[in-house]
């Protein structure tokens, strides 16, 4: 049955919200209508200040990307709790990168704080990550990409930060993201963020994501890289149960970091 097209209107907009991104294509077989229909819908939600158009699909309205001083204020013992949990996968000899973001953050205080940690070298894009891991030097090696900086993240992209990913092979990426879904896998907000997870990920033996509970069963724009992509995800918060065993259930390990036991 074909919605009234302000019912129509009511239930994209809804999908937008709890989503946090809908394809065109997506929207246009759940609502049973053509994708002009719902381009136009998309135009008409906009202009009301309901949602944003990008490319491809809609956001919420106001869902620009947060900075990172922002972020972390943000669900902050959820992303304590990953970054302890996380920090515990990491062995004295590896090799590793560690994403910019607020998560990230937490896991760089978590690595200094791992006294019994030597000769690990640490790759990242963020230069707020590296001087966070700085205290830790000697034991840590930081190394920083290169590339062109975005300011809210303080994060370095393309061009340049891929000619130095393209030299190295690493044990262990840890990667944040905006959305973890057990079909489309891990996807980003930023398309040039996910250009660089996604680099990064094809050059790590072992891809790990850290992801608070909040962005368990959902998708933003950009792939990352699928499901199967990344054998362990770090997580924590009010988890759906539903979504962590369909993560499970095709081979991801979930760790829910706050369920821990000391």
């Amino acid at each position: 049955m074909v919605l009234p097209v302000q019912a129509r209107q009511h239930e994209l907009e809804r999908l937008v919200t709890e989503r946090g991104f809908v394809r065109v294509t997506d929207a246009s077989l759940e609502l049973g209508v053509s994708e002009v229909t719902v381009r136009a819908d998309l135009s008409t939600l906009e202009r009301r200040g309901r949602v944003t158009r990008v490319h491809g699909g809609a956001m919420p309205a106001g869902a620009a990307e947060p900075s990172l001083e922002t972020a972390l204020d943000r669900d902050a013992a959820a992303k304590v709790a990953i970054g302890r949990a996380a920090a515990h996968l990491v062995g004295n000899g590896d090799s590793i990168y560690v994403d910019a973001g607020s998560t990230s953050m937490a896991f760089a205080l978590a690595l200094v704080d791992r006294r019994d940690l030597h000769d690990v070298v640490i790759v990242t894009s963020g230069l707020t990550i590296a001087l966070a891991l700085e205290p830790a030097i000697p034991r840590l090696t930081v190394l920083v990409t290169g590339g062109t900086l975005r300011p809210l993240q303080h994060s370095l992209v393309n061009p340049f930060a891929a000619s130095m990913l393209d030299t190295l092979i690493l044990d262990l990426a840890f990667i944040g993201c905006n959305g973890v879904h057990p079909v489309e896998g891990a996807t980003n907000i930023n398309l040039a963020e996910a250009e660089i997870k996604s680099m990064v990920r094809a050059r790590s033996r072992r891809g790990i994501l850290l992801a608070d509970a909040t962005k368990l069963g959902r998708t933003a724009l950009a792939a990352i890289g699928g499901p199967r992509e990344f054998d362990t995800l770090v997580t924590a918060g009010i988890t759906d149960d539903t979504v962590v065993d369909e993560l499970r259930g095709g081979g991801m390990t979930v760790i829910v970091a706050d369920k821990l036991t000391a």
